[in-house]
């Protein structure tokens, strides 16, 4: 029996919509690096992009467990000398780019390379409600009802 590898021409991509608001962010984050990946399917093939392409909406509304939005940091630094900033979780999610902490923690549950930089391309992540995707016809992927944990009230 041969292992079975993925060519360019056979790979399948998908377009799928999730609705983020009350979803766990850790949960949320490994299904979309798993659909990024195309861990999903059985076709896998570890060296090649077969992922799907992920729409999320209403990521400003994303949940944390535990005391997280208020004491989980995100560093970095401008490169100049002292230059080291951070800001909470919360300040980010109510600031100008509610999307940078989702796209984050996905970033970091994939696997740095080219390939990785690639598949998060595919990401697209938007705070409100809307997308403008509605021509690829994407199918929408309830992540609430897979798991009661990866919901949470506010």
């Amino acid at each position: 029996m041969k292992t079975y590898s993925a060519k360019s021409g056979e790979i399948e991509k998908k377009w799928v919509v999730i609705d983020a608001e009350g979803v766990v962010l850790g949960r949320l984050a490994s299904i979309i690096a798993n659909r990024l990946r195309g861990k999903h399917k059985p076709t896998y093939t570890p060296h090649m992009d077969d992922g799907d392409h992920v729409i999320v909406v209403n990521v400003d509304k994303v949940q944390m467990t535990g005391r997280k939005r208020s004491d989980k940091v995100y560093h970095w630094h401008t490169g100049y000398p002292g230059g080291i900033k951070s800001r909470t979780a919360a300040q980010i999610l109510e600031g100008r780019f509610p999307e940078r902490v989702l796209f984050k923690a996905v970033q970091r549950m994939m696997p740095g390379g080219p390939l990785s930089r690639r598949q998060l391309t595919h990401l697209k992540l938007y705070a409100g409600p809307e997308h403008p995707h509605a021509a690829q016809k994407p199918e929408p992927l309830d992540v609430r009802s897979m798991n009661p944990k990866n919901s949470r009230s506010a």
